[in-house]
């Protein structure tokens, strides 16, 4: 199966913002094996975008190659909107 690739988009900041300067439209690459951004954030991305890059979907999501998910901090989270491409 060909791996797909997975951008994490920034679609809300709640509270103060984070306090690693990810902000409102920011995007990332997810690369499976490293990350370049916040670690709390990439452990919460992680399990869905592993889903997406092999073709997996969720039956939440209207669009079935993306999916919302947000980091864990109950206080200035940021919400970030995973997409699935092919490459």
């Amino acid at each position: 199966m060909k791996e797909k690739k997975v951008i994490a988009k920034v679609i809300e900041v709640r509270g103060k913002g984070c306090d690693l300067g990810i902000k409102l439209g920011d995007e990332y690459v997810i690369d499976i094996n490293k990350s370049e951004f916040c670690g709390w954030a990439y452990n919460a991305l992680f399990p869905y975008a592993f889903s997406l890059k092999f073709g997996g979907t969720f039956p939440w999501e209207p669009e079935g190659n993306t999916t919302c998910v947000a980091c864990p901090d109950p206080y200035n989270t940021v919400v970030f909107k995973l997409i699935a491409l092919d490459e």
